[in-house]
C-alpha cells in the first residue's frame, strides 16, 4: 500500500463486508417466529437456518478456497460478494421455506473464503506490529453486526417485514462490492499456490493444536451461548427489555474485547489466548450464580461477550501465522473451524438440555471445555515454532 490512509480505507471496506455477512448469519435468530408464521412451518424447523448455515460454512469453505487458489484475492472477493448478493436476493424473495434454506446454503458457501481472504489480505497490507490489529478490525465488522445489526434487523423484521432485512443486507453488499472493485489492491503472491502445499498445513503440529483448541475448547462458548436468552428469562427473571439490554451489554463488551485483542503483538498471542480462555471459563462457571443477583446479570452478559470475542481475533491470527505452508487457505480454514466449533457447541448444548441437564450443569460443562482449551494452549507454547510469530 502507498500510504496508511489507503490501508485504512481497504480495511473499512472489509469491515462493511464482514458486517453484512455477520448480520446475515446471526440476524435469523431474531426472525424465526416471523419465518414460521409467513412460510407456514414450525419454529423448531426454522432452526435449520442456523445449524445448516454453520455446518455448510465448515464443509464448503475449505473446498471452495482450494478450487479458487489460482484466482487473485481481489477477483475472488468480488466473485464471492456477488454470490452473496444473489443469495440474499433469493432470501428476500423466497416463496417458501425450502427456497429460504437454499439461500442460506448459497450464503454459507462463500462465508469462510470471504472472511479468510479478507483477513489474510488485511495482514499482508499491514506492518508487522499491526497485523493482529488488522484481523481484529475485519472481525470487528462481524462483532458490530452481532451488537447492532442483529437487534436492528430483528426490530425491522417485527415492525415491518423480515424480507426488508435481507434487502438492507443486499444494499450493504453492493456498497462493499463497489469498494472492492474501486479500492482493493490487486495483490499477487507471484507463484500460484499449490493444493498439495496448502493441504500440508493440515499435518502441521502448530495448526493441529490450534484446531484442537478451537473445536474442543472454544466450542464450549456456544454450548452456553445458545441458551443465554432463556437463562436470562428463567434464572434472572428478565422480561423483553431486560433481555434486550443484556444482549446489548454482551455486544458492547464483545466490541471492546475484539478491538482490545487486536493490540496483542504476534509473539505474545499464545499467552494472551490462554489467559482469556481461562477468564472466560471462570465467567461461565459463575454465570448462573451471577444471573441470580440483580444487576450482576447484566455484568455477566457483558463479561461473557468480552471473553467470547476477545479470543477469536487472536486465534484467527495465530492460525494465519502458523499455517506458513498454506497462505491462501489459512484464513478460510480458521473461519471454517470456528463455524464447526459453533455448530458442535450448539448441538451439544441442545443435547444436554434435552437429556435433562440444568442450565448450571451446562455452563459448568462449557467452562470445563474452555479449561481444556487453555491446557491445549499451554501445550502449544511448548511445541509451536515461535519463529513464525516474529514477523
Amino acid at each position: 500500500m502507498k500510504n496508511q490512509a489507503s490501508r485504512q480505507l481497504v480495511i473499512t471496506i472489509f469491515m462493511i463486508g464482514a458486517f453484512a455477512v455477520g448480520m446475515t448469519e446471526y440476524v435469523v435468530t431474531g426472525l424465526l417466529t416471523q419465518f414460521a408464521a409467513d412460510l407456514n412451518v414450525e419454529v423448531s424447523t426454522t432452526g435449520l437456518l442456523l445449524s445448516v448455515y454453520a455446518l455448510s460454512v465448515a464443509v464448503f469453505g475449505p473446498v471452495i478456497r482450494l478450487l479458487t487458489l489460482r484466482l487473485s484475492p481481489k477477483l475472488l472477493l468480488i466473485i464471492l460478494i456477488s454470490i452473496f448478493i444473489v443469495s440474499n436476493i433469493v432470501a428476500a424473495t423466497a416463496p417458501n421455506f425450502e427456497v429460504l434454506l437454499l439461500s442460506r446454503l448459497l450464503s454459507a458457501s462463500m462465508h469462510a473464503p470471504f472472511f479468510g481472504v479478507m483477513m489474510s489480505l488485511a495482514m499482508v497490507i499491514s506492518p508487522p506490529n499491526k497485523k493482529t490489529g488488522a484481523v481484529a478490525l475485519v472481525n470487528g465488522g462481524l462483532v458490530i453486526a452481532v451488537m447492532l445489526g442483529v437487534p436492528f434487523g430483528s426490530y425491522i423484521g417485527a415492525l415491518l417485514d423480515w424480507r426488508i432485512v435481507f434487502w438492507i443486507i443486499v444494499t450493504l453488499c453492493i456498497i462493499n462490492l463497489l469498494g472492492l472493485i474501486l479500492f482493493t489492491p490487486n495483490y499477487k503472491t507471484g507463484e500460484a499456490p499449490k493444493i498439495s502445499s496448502e493441504l500440508s498445513a493440515l499435518k502441521d503440529k502448530n495448526v493441529i493444536m490450534l484446531m484442537i483448541t478451537i473445536i474442543f475448547g472454544y466450542s464450549g462458548v456456544f454450548t452456553a451461548y445458545t441458551f443465554l436468552e432463556p437463562m436470562l428469562r428463567d434464572i434472572a427473571g428478565m422480561g423483553d427489555f431486560g433481555v434486550t439490554f443484556s444482549m446489548l451489554m454482551f455486544g458492547t463488551f464483545a466490541v471492546i474485547g475484539n478491538f482490545s485483542s487486536g493490540r496483542i503483538q504476534p509473539g505474545k498471542l499464545t499467552g494472551a489466548v490462554t489467559l482469556v480462555i481461562l477468564f472466560l471459563a471462570i465467567v461461565l462457571f459463575g454465570l448462573t450464580f451471577m444471573l441470580e443477583v440483580p444487576y450482576l446479570a447484566y455484568l455477566a452478559a457483558g463479561l461473557f461477550g468480552l471473553g467470547t470475542f476477545g479470543i477469536s481475533p487472536m486465534l484467527n491470527s495465530k492460525i494465519i501465522f502458523a499455517a506458513v505452508t498454506a497462505p491462501a487457505l489459512a484464513g478460510t480454514l480458521a473461519a471454517s473451524v470456528f463455524n464447526l466449533s459453533n455448530s458442535i457447541g450448539a448441538s451439544l448444548g441442545s443435547l444436554l438440555l434435552t437429556n435433562g441437564f440444568s442450565y448450571r450443569e451446562i455452563t459448568f460443562i462449557a467452562g470445563g471445555m474452555l479449561v481444556f482449551g487453555a491446557l491445549c494452549m499451554v501445550a502449544t507454547h511448548f511445541i509451536e515454532d515461535k519463529s513464525r510469530f516474529e514477523n
